[in-house]
């Protein structure tokens, strides 16, 4: 008898506040991101904050949050707001907007 573990896919609207600019925040999630399979992207907001949209099993993103909460290092993560979405699927990578 086989047993089959059906991931759920998930959406998540992921924003960052603290000193997270400048400190390779963007690029740590990406490589994570791409490392694991998610799919999405990330980016810099004016008010200083990142902001990130990724999509993929629930398992995944739910790393790359425990990554948020922390940051790479010299950052200093204050606040992480993070909204669970519907999955979409409408990204074929994850990529870094500028």
């Amino acid at each position: 008898m086989f047993c089959l573990l059906i991931q759920m896919k998930v959406r998540v609207h992921i924003l960052i506040g603290g000193i997270v600019q400048g400190v390779f925040f963007r690029s740590s999630i990406r490589r994570i991101a791409v490392e694991i399979g998610l799919f999405g992207w990330v980016r810099n907001l004016e008010d200083g904050r990142v902001e990130a949209i990724l999509e993929g099993e629930e398992e995944k993103v739910k790393k790359i949050i425990d990554f948020c909460k922390k940051g790479p290092p010299g950052s200093d993560v204050i606040d992480v707001e993070i909204n669970w979405k519907p999955y979409s699927g409408i990204f074929c990578n994850f990529s870094i907007c500028y």
